[in-house]
């Protein structure tokens, strides 16, 4: 096994520790990867020094925590460094009543939550690992340090945890560690949003997203985490002449598995954009069940699980925006100014997202691949793309501005300037050859 530290981590931090005259050891996930033979992403330690004594070393350093981690800035980035300790009496299921500095590396893994993270490097790079971690990671195995349910208790996020490590990494979880995680499901529900939102996520990031989602159903999280989505479980839209072959639910997590963008919140999007369905149906002239209006209420549940989860405003702005307009018509017969009036509503930025999404929900209605992008979605895509051309027309190309509005009507700089402009722009938008000063200033002195 080949190790190769980072000179600023082995150089400015490890020595100086051990030249201090404490033990010294990197810990948890980027041990996993050296094992793995994968790049860590960061470098964490664990000392039996205090944060006290090792701010005497590192006056750069910071500590403003209960659990003995003092961040050090070394070039770009921080490096962690953590007090060995135990933990005691986790009454919510998240933060331990009491932390105690401990004595050896062994009681400090002790307290971790997976064996595959509780494995430790010392000095002379011999691996120190307890709970068999390394055996674990050559079976593919999640399994919890000790007890599981005792785990569990401790901080129920991490049932979400085994979930996305098992999803990201590819392991299957250990039978008595996957039992816990059903048992205690309910412990869930004592987790923030914005901490269920990040583990969410981080499932939606990984190439098997899909099969992180269908644990999470399995394993009863999913209905504390969306539980609207649930709804559509068993509810059919097969329809004759019609080519969806699945319900509700199995549709919205195959368009999210299906749906070429990597982007996690653009792979959310797709996941719930037919969230709507199961609250609007109804049945057409023949019996058949439609869901007239479904994207407008889905665009509103949405929005309330974004705030659950504590999305930011520009992500949960995106993702309601997406499953708003899903259902973007591409008719050839479109005139160009029903082309840019969809520019406008979904927004330039989202315009490819728009398009993954349709491409996932057509594929994730069953629709063969090579006919997921249809012949009239490829043409649509390329109006869409001759419209964001530079010289497409937009509300600056008006042949009147804001000085004409006030000149016109003698009104100071206000809101009523911008109205203005936008009705104008609505006017010629289809017509360009209204777009003439001498028609938009009689328009003006209409609108007075």
């Amino acid at each position: 096994m080949q190790i190769k530290i980072p000179s600023e981590i082995k150089e400015k931090v490890y020595e100086k520790l051990e030249k201090a005259g404490f033990e010294v050891y990197l810990v948890g996930g980027c041990i996993r990867n050296i094992l793995l033979e994968k790049e860590p992403k960061d470098w964490d330690l664990t000392t039996n020094a205090t944060p006290e004594e090792i701010l005497k070393i590192f006056p750069n350093g910071f500590y403003d925590n209960n659990f003995g981690t003092v961040g050090i800035p070394v070039k770009s980035q921080i490096v962690e460094i953590t007090t060995f300790r135990t933990e005691r009496d986790y009454l919510d299921s998240r933060h331990p009543s009491s932390v105690q500095w401990g004595k050896t590396i062994e009681e400090d893994l002790q307290r971790r939550d997976f064996t595959i993270n509780a494995m430790a490097l010392d000095s002379k790079f011999q691996l120190v690992d307890p709970f068999h971690g390394q055996e674990d990671l050559k079976n593919k195995l999640i399994h919890a340090v000790g007890d599981s349910s005792k785990r569990f208790k401790e901080d129920a996020l991490r049932l979400m945890r085994a979930i996305r490590f098992a999803t990201q990494l590819g392991f299957t979880i250990e039978e008595k560690t996957w039992n816990s995680i059903v048992e205690d499901s309910v412990l869930l529900e004592r987790i923030s949003g914005e901490r269920i939102r990040d583990e969410f996520l981080k499932i939606l990031e990984s190439p098997n997203a899909y099969e992180g989602i269908m644990m999470l159903k399995n394993a009863g999280l999913l209905k504390y985490i969306i539980p609207e989505l649930l709804d559509g479980i068993g509810l059919s839209q097969v329809r004759p002449g019609r080519h969806h072959i699945y319900d509700v639910f199995t549709h919205n997590i195959m368009s999210m598995k299906l749906c070429p963008s990597i982007d996690p919140i653009v792979k959310f999007a797709a996941l719930i954009h037919d969230i709507g369905k199961p609250f609007c149906q109804s049945k057409d002239e023949n019996g058949l069940i439609i869901f007239y209006n479904h994207e407008i209420v889905g665009a509103k549940i949405a929005y309330q699980i974004c705030e659950r989860l504590k999305f930011s405003k520009k992500e949960r702005e995106k993702i309601t925006k997406l499953i708003r307009w899903h259902m973007f018509s591409v008719d050839e017969e479109q005139t160009d100014a029903a082309v840019r009036r969809f520019i406008r509503k979904v927004g330039i930025d989202n315009i490819k997202d728009m398009i993954d999404l349709r491409i996932g929900d057509r594929l994730g209605s069953g629709i063969p691949e090579e006919r997921a992008e249809s012949w009239r979605l490829k043409k649509f895509k390329e109006r869409v793309e001759k419209e964001l051309a530079p010289a497409a027309f937009s509300i600056n190309n008006l042949a009147v501005d804001g000085n004409d509005i006030m000149r016109i009507l003698n009104i100071k700089p206000s809101r009523k300037i911008g109205e203005i402009l936008q009705k104008l722009f609505g006017e010629v938008d289809g017509h360009l050859e209204l777009n003439t000063k001498e028609y938009l200033e009689k328009k003006i002195k209409e609108l007075e």
